[in-house]
């Protein structure tokens, strides 16, 4: 076994610390949310400070020109059945830190976790990575202080690295965007200064408290999902005891974790698959002013549709103390409804295999993404809302409690989006679910997915945020 994914396993499978038991881990995050005082409150879009709305074009920019801005874009695409639309965008080609620190104690790798107060978050402060910055934050483009622990990631302490992906964003919100997922972990004798807003976890840790609403961002739950526990045999994995022990609920998702080999497709036919689909399909993407798309307008200081469908781009005052910068605004994308993103499984052989959908968006890298099964980012799944059939969205609303392994609401990144929240779910449909499905959903085990989130732009963050909340 590779040592680092036997690490990452054990962290794993260690859902408490006697570092900080989870108990202490919540209570820590509310003493930090009632210590920090947190104002943000809705600004007319052409009254933000440091921001200009181009009175020609409609589009929002900061006066540097760095950070993001929010454009116009123009789609077509023979893709599915809308083969044209328009919508604003966030544009921020900068590719970010989102990074975790890592260090052993009593044998058992732990991350170094931050309470990190967003303001879009619900909740206010959730667990965020050790570092969570773009390159004009890192970069000191808006005069304030250097964000905590940067020199482990820039390259000005030696560490060893355990994990370096690129990751996609949200692909109907972002144009491209991409950030930078890496952990490091300190060399033997190292240590990092303590600081209130800090503490260490296991990855099962997390994995806990990602069950609970709104506890742990997006951008923790996007760095977890890349971390790989290793390929093994059958007979491997009826020698490794310790895991094959743990909960007897957990065994097939663990095995499809784990296990090599018992699948319903060969992982060259799945990246066959995903290739015929991105030759196929085109994915063109035009930008235009914001004042030149169908159906978007500004109105009463926001970006908005006139059936106020989607979501809107809203201006903030911001006040957060203990922040790089303590007082700013900026815009924001408002949803107009929760969404939903939920995978089906069903054991096959014993193991479980997840029913991936390949789903284009418009700020896609790549043309297509893996999606969960159902991604409804706005509601359209609510009765009488629909604008378009949802395949197998009545499996996930109408399962049996019995069979859903994950329902909780998660928050979307809240440096960009205001109080948005997705409902999470994996649904056991059970083994007489049919086999057979459309040509844009896949049958893959975990060991598959996760082989594939080592890759750039194959899943998107909807699945990411899924994943990370397995637990073994």
């Amino acid at each position: 076994m590779n040592n680092i994914d036997f690490d990452f396993l054990e962290s794993a499978i260690t859902t408490d610390s006697k570092l900080f038991s989870n108990n202490e881990i919540l209570t820590w995050l509310s003493d930090r949310r009632e210590a920090t005082q947190t104002v943000v409150r809705q600004i007319h879009l052409a009254s933000m400070k440091n921001w200009k709305v181009d009175e020609l074009t409609g589009d929002v920019r900061h006066v540097t020109g760095r950070f993001f801005s929010i454009e116009g874009i123009r789609v077509r695409t023979n893709w599915g059945d809308l083969p044209r639309w328009d919508q604003p965008i966030i544009n921020q080609p900068e590719v970010g830190f989102l990074g975790f620190i890592a260090k052993k104690f009593d044998g058992v790798l732990h991350f170094l976790v931050q309470a990190k107060i967003e303001p879009g978050n619900i909740n206010i402060v959730q667990l965020s990575p050790t570092l969570q910055a773009t390159r004009s934050n890192y970069s000191q483009i808006h005069k304030g202080k250097r964000p905590r622990y940067l020199e482990y990631f820039n390259g000005e302490k030696k560490v060893d690295l355990l994990l370096d992906q690129l990751q996609s964003e949200q692909g109907a919100r972002f144009l491209r965007k991409r950030n930078r997922n890496i952990i490091v972990q300190l060399l033997d004798g190292d240590d990092v200064e303590p600081h209130d807003d800090f503490k260490w976890m296991t990855i099962g840790q997390l994995k806990e408290l990602i069950r609970l609403d709104n506890v742990v961002n997006m951008d923790t739950r996007t760095v977890l999902s890349g971390v790989s526990y290793g390929g093994y045999s059958k007979a491997a994995l009826e020698g490794m005891y310790r895991f094959e022990s743990s909960r007897k609920d957990s065994r097939p998702m663990l095995r499809s974790a784990l296990l090599n080999g018992s699948t319903r497709n060969s992982f060259r036919d799945i990246l066959s698959w995903i290739t015929n689909l991105k030759s196929t399909y085109d994915l063109f993407i035009d930008k235009i002013a914001i004042n030149q798309t169908s159906d978007w307008r500004h109105s009463g200081g926001v970006i908005a549709r006139p059936d106020n469908k989607y979501f809107s781009v809203i201006g903030v005052n911001v006040s957060i103390e203990n922040r790089e910068v303590i007082n700013w605004d900026q815009p924001m994308v408002q949803p107009s409804q929760e969404g939903l993103v939920a995978f089906i499984v069903r054991p096959i052989d014993g193991v479980y295999h997840f029913l991936v959908q390949a789903k284009l968006e418009a700020g896609n890298f790549d043309i297509i993404e893996l999606a969960p099964t159902v991604q409804c980012l706005t509601g359209n799944y609510r009765i009488g809302l629909n604008e378009y059939s949802v395949p197998y969205i009545d499996e996930v609303l109408a399962a049996d409690k019995d069979c859903v392994l994950l329902d909780v609401m998660q928050s979307e990144e809240g440096g960009r989006f205001f109080n948005e929240q997705n409902r999470n779910m994996i649904v056991d449909v059970g083994e007489n679910f049919s086999l057979e499905i459309g040509d844009n959903y896949c049958w893959m085990t975990l060991n598959q997915l996760l082989r594939l989130i080592e890759f750039n732009n194959y899943l998107n963050i909807a699945s990411r945020s899924l994943i990370s909340a397995i637990k073994f």
